[in-house]
């Protein structure tokens, strides 16, 4: 069963008519989309990771874009080795909210799936996330303490601030998250109209979980499971990144919003 995060009073967005000429991709045996995929890749010094993140792409994408956060090693030539197409624009500023920014204004797809290049998120998940989208969601947010996700990296203390953090943002805008500081998302393209993200760091991911819900945006959690960095090292850091989500979800409450009702929980057949 899905379970849809949705404010009861939302409106409900128009439908889009396809034209006769829309070329349908095979997603799955049971799925296929018109809608092109754009996969949004921030990345910094990752050439060692990128073949384990490439090999795990799906071939019916539309697009790879890749964000340079000004590397120093052969990432964009890895890049494009690995995937000749591959969109390649270097990031303004310095953290992953600004990479973030540069990559979805690149994008041409009608959903945008945000994934990361050090090899802890399989690509062969993306099935799952589109298919949330093409089933009426308007974000699907993965979620690695969902029912069937599950996480290698997160140590003890990582576990304990995320789970604090989720039931803050939880409390405070109505949502029901299960996992609150991930990465791994997608979303139609229209959702950025609604969420204009104003944030440089990894906080990022925060600010989006958070203003999806004040815009009145469906939101389906998808489980994930997150594997360990394969090379390199993380900068995550516990205490210094929580603090910086303290001030956003202080900020976005202090915020002028529309005022929504509690979000309604809806439950339909997955794909």
């Amino acid at each position: 069963m899905n379970s849809f995060l949705r404010p009861a009073d939302a409106d409900e967005p128009p439908l889009t008519l396809l034209p006769d000429h829309a070329v349908y991709r095979p997603v799955s045996s049971h799925l296929a989309i018109a809608p092109p995929v754009s996969v949004v890749i921030p990345a910094m010094n990752e050439a060692e990771n990128l073949p384990y993140v490439f090999k795990t792409l799906p071939d019916w994408i539309h697009e790879v874009v890749l964000v340079d956060g000004n590397s120093t090693d052969d990432t964009v030539a890895v890049a494009r080795e690995l995937w000749p197409a591959v969109t390649v624009v270097t990031q303004r500023g310095k953290g992953k909210g600004d990479a973030l920014i540069s990559g979805f204004a690149a994008c041409t797809g009608e959903i945008i799936v945000m994934i990361d290049a050090d090899g802890s998120a399989d690509g062969n998940e993306i099935v799952s996330y589109v298919s949330a989208l093409v089933s009426g969601a308007d974000f699907a947010k993965g979620s690695r303490f969902a029912n069937g996700g599950g996480t290698d990296d997160m140590t003890p203390v990582r576990k304990l601030g995320n789970r604090v953090l989720t039931a803050l943002v939880n409390a405070k805008f109505g949502a029901r998250y299960t996992d609150l500081c991930y990465g791994y998302n997608a979303f139609w393209r229209h959702c950025l109209d609604h969420i204009a993200l104003d944030c440089a760091g990894f906080e990022v991911e925060t600010l989006m979980n958070i203003r999806v819900v004040k815009a009145g945006l469906r939101v389906q959690e998808i489980p994930s499971h997150e594997y360990n960095r394969i090379h390199g090292v993380c900068n995550l850091r516990a205490v210094r990144d929580g603090l910086r989500v303290l001030k956003v979800i202080a900020g976005e409450r202090g915020a002028r919003r529309k005022r929504l009702a509690r979000p309604a929980l809806i439950t339909g057949d997955a794909l």
